[in-house]
């Protein structure tokens, strides 16, 4: 779990790799499911009912008793009772990719256009602002998670060393 642009597509499908897991983007699950975009979702049928539809998807992957690394949406353990279902779980280990407002500005910047939340914005100073009070209204639930693994600066493979560090 993380903000946007905090790696968690590019780390989940690394660490899937490296430990023979299955690896599902809680997105593109749920694009697949519902053969539409997370775009059009938001736009076409609106918010409250994505988050309905993304709490019915983590259900049923949870559910699974197969070996899944899972990568949420950013905003995944911050509605309805996503995070309880992940925690309550003994054998889920759940992971905060956690970057500093101003990588995840750099990260986010060049692709603001694929990123809804962001593509109204004009300014890197905007994106920046909003990045932080976002990030101050999520993190509340992003470190509850069993494990902070901060990324600025680290190599993918540094990340996955870290994780694989408190899988053992």
């Amino acid at each position: 779990m993380g903000y946007m642009g905090s790696g968690k597509s590019l780390i989940g499908s690394h660490l899937s790799k490296v430990i023979d897991f299955d690896y599902i983007d809680l997105d593109d699950y749920i694009s697949e499911k519902e053969a539409s975009s997370i775009s059009e979702l938001f736009e076409n049928k609106g918010e409250i009912f994505f988050r309905k539809i993304e709490t019915k998807y983590l259900k049923e992957l949870l559910d699974k008793k197969s070996n899944l690394v899972i990568s949420l949406g950013g905003g995944t353990p911050c509605y309805s009772n996503n995070l309880e279902l992940i925690l309550r779980n003994d054998t889920i280990q759940s992971f905060y990719l956690k970057a500093s407002i101003l990588t995840l500005t750099e990260r986010l910047i060049s692709e603001k256009s694929k990123r809804p939340l962001l593509s109204h914005i004009s300014s890197k100073s905007e994106i920046q602002e909003f990045i932080g009070k976002h990030l101050f209204e999520r993190s509340q639930f992003y470190s509850q998670s069993n494990y902070t693994i901060v990324t600025d600066n680290k190599s993918v493979e540094a990340i996955i060393e870290d994780i694989l560090f408190h899988l053992i």
